[in-house]
Order: C-alpha cells, then structure tokens, then sequence
C-alpha cells in the first residue's frame, strides 16, 4: 500500500482550485490545509472540509504537512510566498518567469538547505514539461533548432500580471501563435524568428475607473511590462466585467515545442511535443501534485535544496512503483 503524503494547498485561485481538483484523483495524497492572505472564512474549498488557516500559521503546522504545494501567481506571489513557505516545508510551485529562474533557483535553494527543506521549483507545464522536451530535442538532434509555441489560449501568469497593474479591476490574456511561423518551423527551413516574429498577445481588461485617460495609462503600462509584453506585439482590449465573465471565463491553453535538424549525412528529423488543455489550472494541479510526491519520496532520501524538473527521475513522481513502471510503460 502506498504511503499516505499530506499535502497543503498554498492560494486558493485558479491554480489551487486545479490542485484540488487533482488530489481527488490521486489516493496516495490527502489535503490537510489551504493556507490564503484572504480572510479564510471567505474560503470555501469546492470538495473537501479541509481547514483554511491564514498564510501567518505555516509555523504551527510544522510536522503536520508533508509537502506544501504553492499556487500563486509568479508576478509577485512566489517571489514572497516561496522562501517563506520553504523555511517551514517541502515545496512545489510552478514559477514560470523564464527570464528570473536562475535567481529565484539561487533564494530557494539557499532557504531550503539553511532549513533542511526541499523545493521543487518550476514544475508547470512550461517551465516544466516544455522544459523536458527541449532538452530532449537538443541532445537528440544536436545541430538543430528548437522552436516553442504558446497557445492559443489563456496564459494565466500573464493575466495576473495585468491583474497587479494599478486600476485594473480583472483581465484575461491569450497568448496566440502565428500559423506562419509554425508552419515554417515544420518545413524544415530552421527560420530565425524573434519573440515578436511567433506570438501576437491579446488582453481583455476592466478597468476600477473606465475613463479615456485610464485606458491610456493601462495600456501603456501593460506594453511596456518586461518579462511579459514588451517583447510582444500586443493587442489591448477594455471590456466590461459582464462581458469578461461570458466570454472569457474558461481557461483553455496549449502550445508546441519543436526541434529541427539533421543528422551528419543531413537526413532530416523533426521532433514535436504539443499540449491541448480546456483546462490549463486544471493540467498544471496535476503537475504539481505529481512533483509533490516525488518531493516528499526525495526528502525521505535525505535530498534538500532546490531542484528544477531536469534533477528529478520519472520515477519519483509516477504513483507506479518501478517494478510496474518496468512492466507497463518502460
């Protein structure tokens, strides 16, 4: 029988929501707590009793949690809540800021090993599985090109980067490919394209103060943010909260990772790993709940520190045990 792990649900948006949706799918790990900065009698968990506790109560649970799973947002909330939450757990997020990983790496790996922790930091599905699969293309087409593809869909780390932006009530963002480019990329050609050359971004907003000067600031700002729109062509649309809510409320998202080359005697290969997902909190729960158990089997291993989903072995975060993972899927 396989050991029960005890896990909490740190953020209870989309992303924790998705979690929670997962562990009822995974007998081998049991929520134990939501911890939010919300007032948590406005927390009502959609499928279990499980307590809520404010984030300030991490150190009384000490012991009683095996593995904290962080579901903020990347903007802002990991930066804070993941050195915070490691002093007191084991933890999994899914930090998806490409361009700020290495430093965020180094805090959480410093954190951890002064507390005997172990963080596994960036485990979506980009970072993370696209993560995997472009190592996979460098190392098995080594003079090639690998090419990755967002969407369409509903970025949720971009969304809530619109969300931070002062004066905007809610926002949705889609991240949309350029068939062009992808269709180039499968051809074979190894095209040099830009950032802006792939991706258009597209961003539905509502506004606290819908004013013509407001619409002016906010669309400014949201452009010009770095990390997440400067480098696009983006598109800004001002919408009505009511019109948010009925047309964009799902949360589909996707994307391609492609790698193009050769081999010495210039036969071509192309390698090709894609997601489609009517539910990207929802994918990213099972994710996360996946690397928390193998969080908790590696700090049972006596690992600590912070490691990235390039340390960890299918093993440690499959249910099966090798002997059937030998037999079933090897």
């Amino acid at each position: 029988m396989s050991v029960l792990i005890n896990v909490a649900i740190v953020g209870y948006g989309n992303v924790g929501r998705g979690t929670e949706l997962a562990i009822t799918q995974n007998p081998d790990i049991r929520l134990v707590a939501i911890l939010t900065r919300r007032s948590p009698g406005s927390i009502r968990p959609h499928l279990s009793n499980v307590p809520v506790y404010p984030t300030e109560a991490a150190i009384d649970l000490q012991g009683a949690i095996d593995v904290a799973i962080l579901c903020g947002g990347s903007a802002t909330d990991l930066i804070e809540q993941g050195p915070y939450f490691t002093q007191y757990f084991n933890v999994v997020d899914s930090f998806d800021t490409h361009a700020r990983i290495p430093e965020y790496f180094t805090v959480m790996d410093d954190v951890a090993k002064r507390n005997s922790t172990l963080a596994i930091i960036s485990t979506g599905w980009d970072p993370g599985l696209f993560s995997i699969a472009r190592v996979f293309g460098d190392v098995c087409i080594p003079n090639g090109k690998s090419y990755t593809f967002w969407g369409p869909g509903i970025s949720q780390g971009h969304s809530d980067a619109i969300r931070r932006v002062k004066g905007v009530k809610d926002a949705r963002q889609y991240t949309i490919p350029l068939d062009a480019a992808l269709q180039n990329v499968r051809s074979g050609s190894n095209p040099e394209l830009t950032t802006r050359e792939k991706h258009i971004r597209v961003c539905y907003v509502v506004l606290e103060n819908d004013t013509p000067d407001e619409r002016k600031r906010v669309e400014t700002e949201i452009k010009s943010m770095p990390n997440y729109f400067a480098e696009y062509d983006t598109i800004v649309h001002f919408v009505s909260h009511v019109e948010l809510i009925e047309k964009h409320s799902k949360m589909p998202h996707g994307g391609f990772v492609l790698t193009s080359g050769s081999s010495a005697s210039w036969n071509k290969f192309l390698m090709e790993f894609s997601l489609k997902l009517e539910s990207n909190p929802e994918f990213t729960g099972n994710i996360l709940v996946a690397y928390a158990r193998a969080a908790y089997r590696l700090r049972t291993e006596g690992v600590i520190g912070a490691q990235t989903v390039f340390d960890i072995a299918p093993k440690y975060f499959s249910p099966k045990t090798n002997e059937e993972l030998r037999r079933t899927m090897l």
